[in-house]
């Protein structure tokens, strides 16, 4: 019995000590976003909301989240909708493709940002496909880096609910196969989805490297933006993390309640 408390305090102090060192940089970047003047002391001296009424006073900056906002959603959205019946027909009725399936999804992981924009450059810059600079190529380019996280979360959460027993089940009682999926598969994955929806999401609205490259001088996204504005004033520069952090925030909460209701809707 002592050994488990033991046990338990030693995991609460390595998780307790884990956030700390995970929220410490983002503490002091909210600090620095309402400091005036920060100098020789622990907290600022003074405090001010310039820095946010510079910042949403820029009609840059809300054009700049509202394109990487439709943008990142479309990404997400028309990856879900490829990834969501390819993944469940593998996984329930092609297992032996599975080892192929993730030989494909895991490539993002071995090119680098760098030269996955170099190639799609290249690739689309002449020809009868000349969509280089515009949203489609990056569209197309999200698409593929959020594969691994949508391929990955939604077999998970197959495997988990056993798909296979539940399909083969919802069958014998009578249900079709469409109808299974979705009154019976669906709901049960729902929260794997919406996991794998918010995770793609963020990593494609953290993303600067493809976007700068591939439509850095066509279209200004919140990533291009904050690179923009990051020699100006490193508290500007905190004001705008911080937003769009809160901004992901709230969005996440708000897909999560919406999930739940969904949820609740199916079963029902």
């Amino acid at each position: 019995m002592e050994n488990v408390k033991k046990a338990g305090w030693t995991h609460r102090v390595v998780v307790t000590v884990l956030m700390v060192y995970l929220l410490l940089p983002l503490l002091a970047t909210f600090l620095y976003a309402f400091a005036k003047e920060w100098q020789a002391t622990i907290l600022p001296e003074r405090w001010t909301l310039e820095w946010f009424s510079q910042l949403f006073g820029d009609v840059r900056f809300l054009d700049a989240l509202w394109k990487s906002f439709y943008l990142c959603a479309i990404s997400v959205a028309l990856s879900l909708v490829v990834m969501l019946p390819a993944v469940f027909v593998i996984t329930v009725y092609f297992p032996k493709w599975e080892s192929f399936m993730k030989g494909i999804v895991v490539l993002p992981y071995a090119v680098p940002g760098v030269v996955a924009a170099v190639g799609l450059i290249r690739a689309y810059s002449q020809g009868p496909i000349n969509i280089a600079g515009t949203a489609y190529i990056l569209i197309g380019a999200y698409f593929i880096v959020i594969l691994p996280y949508m391929y990955q979360g939604i077999r998970n959460s197959l495997l988990t609910v056993s798909a296979v027993d539940l399909l083969h089940s919802a069958e014998l009682l009578g249900a079709t196969q469409t109808r299974a999926f979705i009154n019976v598969i669906l709901p049960n994955i729902w929260p794997g989805i919406i996991t794998s929806t918010l995770l793609s999401f963020s990593v494609l609205f953290g993303e600067f490297v493809l976007t700068n490259m591939l439509v850095g001088g066509h279209i200004q996204t919140i990533q291009v933006y904050l690179y923009q504005r990051l020699g100006e004033s490193g508290h500007l520069a905190s004001a705008i993390a911080i937003s769009y952090f809160l901004f992901i925030l709230a969005l996440s909460m708000i897909l999560m309640k919406l999930g739940q209701k969904m949820n609740r809707g199916i079963e029902g």
